[in-house]
């Protein structure tokens, strides 16, 4: 596997693992819980009854955004020198549309039962989240050269 293959899978992956974790300290609930609320955006509010199969399709979700998420910003690195040479940066700045696109386009057009955090201090730390993922997204990526 090339450079910019091996930059999606472990960024993507590690970076969308990561996210499940933040998600569960910022809003108190367990992993599960928040893989439950992945999958309501296919199942609506039934994910919360359905069992461990609604956790693993919200994993499955989670691991499929964040490998999409990491495909665009590794392509765009490997064509865009400077976003590999000042990889946290450019990281950091990624997660805010990633933040903007996943609360404001990505969720409403779900059938997740719930909305875009509203309280300052719930954007704040879902965007600092956000921030992290698109630097880890971003170190994977520093090293991806165009095939």
């Amino acid at each position: 596997m090339n450079t910019t293959g091996r930059a999606i899978l472990c960024g993507g992956f590690i970076a969308g693992t990561i996210d499940i974790g933040v998600a569960a300290l910022i809003n108190h609930y367990s992993p599960v819980v928040i893989l439950h609320a992945i999958a309501s955006g296919v199942l609506g509010k039934a994910s919360f009854q359905a069992g461990a199969a609604a956790a693993w399709l919200g994993l499955g979700l989670q691991w499929a955004m964040s490998l999409l998420i990491a495909a665009i910003f590794v392509l765009a690195a490997t064509r865009m020198a400077w976003l590999r040479s000042r990889w946290l940066l450019a990281g950091i700045a990624y997660g805010v549309p990633v933040y903007a696109v996943m609360n404001y386009v990505v969720v409403p057009l779900s059938a997740a039962p719930f909305k875009a955090p509203a309280t300052p201090s719930l954007i704040v730390t879902n965007l600092l989240g956000m921030l992290l993922f698109g630097a880890i997204v971003a170190f994977f990526a520093r090293k991806a050269v165009r095939a």
